[in-house]
């Protein structure tokens, strides 16, 4: 263990755990160094193709370690909070795909860090929220931003300025996580899911991520653009032309991430 984060192999998955129950897995400054440095060095290896991010305990995250910045200037908050921000933009542009594994609630930076990944598999008695407004603060780490563009304006107006909690039911309905599971199978129906994205051509997982990340954020005509280029890319990859012959052979498929 460092830093409360455990950190294993699982053939091409990396699982990723935080690790601090007594104070509700909330992410200190440490937590936060020591997971950039694991989904850095994620990025870098090839033999990983997909990551689960799990907890322990009653919570997934209780977000930011308020304890800890509330001794805080003002110099030291805007640290902090941009070291957690730089922390969500590395899972959501790393290359290889994180699923977030949901136990319990994920509150504040908790659930920030579960919509910086790429899928959510909850238990069912999970729940989310973006509480900061009762202590008179905003979300800092993307959930005015994520959130919204993946449920609208109007139900994150809501979230944001009562800081209610929601079910994982609701969630669903919402669109924001990808399966609800029995209490105690949570981590294994992730990691369950992450085998089967490590199954896939890695080059191809990878290039779709980016594509959809990023066709998001810009027009619809420059997004379209941007796909018969990636296309045309794996088409004329060992993986493309593997995965073409194998089908025109009937034999399995061997990608090897080219």
């Amino acid at each position: 263990m460092s830093e409360h984060i455990l950190y294993e192999r699982n053939g091409p998955v990396a699982i990723v755990t935080l690790d601090r129950d007594a104070k509700l897995n909330a992410l200190s400054t440490a937590m936060s160094l020591r997971l950039h440095e694991i989904f850095t060095e994620l990025h870098a290896d090839p033999d990983l193709r997909v990551a689960v991010l799990a907890a322990r305990g009653r919570f997934f995250c209780a977000g930011a370690d308020v304890r800890e910045y509330a001794g805080h200037n003002i110099a030291q908050f805007i640290q902090y909070q941009q070291g957690n921000r730089e922390l969500y933009d590395l899972i959501e542009r790393n290359n290889k795909p994180v699923i977030a594994a949901v136990q319990g609630p994920a509150l504040g930076g908790g659930f920030e860090l579960a919509l910086a990944c790429d899928a959510i598999i909850a238990a069912e008695d999970s729940s989310f929220g973006l509480p900061e407004i009762n202590l008179g603060l905003l979300p800092g780490g993307g959930g005015t931003q994520r959130l919204t563009r993946l449920v609208g304006r109007t139900i994150v107006k809501e979230l944001v300025m009562t800081g209610r909690r929601i079910s994982a039911q609701e969630s669903i309905q919402l669109g924001f996580i990808n399966q609800i599971v029995p209490a105690g199978q949570v981590y294994e129906s992730a990691l369950n899911y992450a085998r089967q994205i490590a199954e896939k051509p890695p080059l191809a997982i990878r290039l779709a991520k980016r594509l959809i990340n990023e066709g998001t954020d810009g027009s619809m005509a420059l997004a379209l653009d941007y796909e018969q280029v990636v296309l045309a890319g794996l088409f004329t990859s060992a993986d493309g032309r593997e995965g073409i012959n194998a089908f025109v052979e009937k034999r399995p498929a061997v990608f090897r991430g080219g």
